[in-house]
């Protein structure tokens, strides 16, 4: 193994300019950790947004970008069972992803889905991760609940509305900016997709109904909030990713408080590994399956070059993709497909965390 490596360093903040390519030692994977050789990392919302300085990386992460990676496990730390060197994997991890190599805690990591390659692998766990603790989780999503995603097409909005559909019967409703991005959650099973442009919330009203709906997940917040609530049926929860349009929002509490609803937030990244590994094993037993039939699947938008780092956080910058952008750091693999390996069986039976 090599002793350094490239890497992508945010020198100041700003646009994709700031992006630079540098040299720097590998890192040791330290207890429960492993070290994945980098073969295609995913470009997210958060490293945009991290780029431009709003968004630091919590006390102990690394400073370079990327949340999501898929490679081989290269170095196995102390304590970790279950994963041997030449895994090939696909993990959440905590920064630092926007590298040749990366460490992260072992509980983050899950097989790649067969039939899968590195570069749709390296487009999973962020927004699978993400939709499964905000719908699932925090959200709470019953059988044949509904369900509205703003930004449907987004990797976070075509995850949730697939789970949501496949996993709970839920009937979901979705907005986007575009009729080419309203088409694809039409195609994705939305029962209803409107342009965010426009009046989206008297649309939705008029084909909702007076049902209301149950669960919404945004990222907008700001102005969208009071909407949002009054859209929602007695019981209904308000699941917040981000604030884009606005930190602060005018709310009435007194309806909160009399039809009973749930207005929340989540950001992932600080929790825990264990909280994370929780994620990573409900992923795997449940939504892994229906990856492999195809009755779930992930989209690539575009598989850019490391070389090309500030492409593929332009693309971002427009707001103009459909599902996901990747990086392939070794662009000779990453549109291979791996094999299976000794730890995807033993996850998928659950002795990987024993």
């Amino acid at each position: 193994m090599p002793t350094d490596m490239n890497v992508v360093e945010t020198r100041g903040a700003g646009g994709p300019e700031v992006l630079h390519h540098a040299r720097r030692p590998i890192p040791r994977p330290g207890k429960g950790e492993v070290l994945i050789r980098v073969v295609v990392a995913g470009v997210n919302r958060p490293d945009i947004q991290q780029r431009r300085g709003l968004y630091p990386p919590p006390p102990g992460a690394s400073d370079l970008l990327g949340l999501d990676v898929s490679g081989v496990v290269a170095a196995v730390g102390e304590g970790v069972t279950g994963l041997s060197e030449g895994d090939a994997v696909c993990a959440l991890v905590n920064g630092g992803g926007y590298a040749e190599y990366c460490t992260v805690p072992s509980l983050q990591c899950m097989p790649i889905p067969d039939g899968y390659s590195f570069a749709q692998a390296a487009a999973l766990p962020e927004v699978f991760f993400t939709a499964w603790n905000n719908v699932f989780m925090l959200g709470r999503l019953s059988q044949g609940e509904h369900l509205l995603v703003q930004g449907g097409t987004s990797g976070v909005g075509m995850a949730a509305i697939q789970m949501a559909r496949v996993l709970r019967n839920a009937t979901v409703y979705a907005t986007a900016g575009d009729e080419e991005k309203l088409q694809v959650c039409r195609d994705l099973g939305c029962a209803l997709a409107v342009d965010y442009h426009g009046a989206w919330d008297d649309l939705l009203r008029q084909g909702v109904g007076d049902r209301g709906i149950d669960l919404i997940l945004d990222g907008q917040a700001g102005p969208y909030t009071q909407r949002e609530l009054d859209l929602l049926a007695p019981d209904g929860r308000l699941v917040l990713i981000a604030s884009h349009l606005g930190a602060e929002a005018n709310v009435n509490l007194r309806q909160l408080v009399r039809r009973r609803q749930t207005l929340t937030g989540s950001t992932l990244r600080p929790r825990s590994a264990s909280y994370k590994g929780g994620i990573a094993r409900d992923l795997v037993e449940q939504v892994w399956p229906h990856l492999e039939s195809g009755r779930i699947e992930t989209r690539l938008h575009a598989i850019v070059p490391f070389a090309d780092v500030a492409q593929a956080h332009s693309i971002l910058d427009a707001n103009q993709q459909i599902g996901k952008v990747v990086m392939a750091v070794d662009g000779a693999r990453a549109e291979a497909i791996p094999g299976q390996s000794t730890y995807c069986n033993s996850m998928k039976s659950g002795s990987a965390y024993s």
